[in-house]
């Protein structure tokens, strides 16, 4: 299976995508990690990224694509899980054609749901210095206005499935099992 994970910062996608791939023998490709990967290896497109970072812009759709590109090329047609990719239309958009490119499309896309007082609890509990109630709740508001769009274009291609995302993490997999395969652990 080829599966995109979404949801707001806080509700486990990266947990729950690691878990998964775990279990069923598929990569998880979180786009936060292959692009620390590619700057440190100072491949050509982490190169180019790290221009953008220094610049303290957002890495563009062209080098993001370019990454994952790459990074399908590697896999050759084992099942994954994306979780930080794709985070607008235009991207989703990309993420389709390269897949059909190699022939493939996705299965599916699970949106983990969870109430903000919960996202809020979670992230302030990291203890990272940058989560403060006010960055949290900015960082929420900013994730809804971007996502809204892109959860609309997989909408109307049939692919996503809701999950609840509150409760331990047993359980949310739980629920991710039974939407995926119609059963429990």
């Amino acid at each position: 299976m080829k599966l995109v994970f979404l949801g707001a910062p806080g509700v486990g996608k990266g947990t729950q995508a690691e878990l998964l791939c775990r279990d069923r023998g598929w990569t998880h490709i979180s786009t936060g990690e292959i692009l620390r990967d590619a700057v440190t290896r100072k491949t050509p497109l982490g190169r180019r990224a790290q221009e953008v970072i220094d610049r303290g812009d957002l890495v563009g759709d062209e080098v993001m694509l370019g990454l994952i590109r790459e990074t399908l090329t590697g896999l050759g047609e084992d099942g994954f899980v994306m979780d930080g990719f794709p985070r607008t239309p235009a991207q989703a958009e990309g993420l389709d054609r390269l897949l059909e490119d190699r022939g493939e499309k996705l299965d599916g896309v699970l949106v983990l749901t969870a109430p903000d007082e919960e996202l809020t609890q979670r992230l302030l509990g990291r203890g990272r210095n940058d989560d403060t109630p006010e960055t949290v709740r900015h960082r929420l508001t900013v994730y809804r206005e971007n996502t809204a769009p892109l959860v609309t274009y997989y909408e109307d291609a049939g692919l996503v499935r809701w999950v609840d995302g509150t409760g331990d993490i047993g359980e949310i997999q739980d629920r991710i099992r039974i939407l995926l395969v119609g059963g429990g652990r």
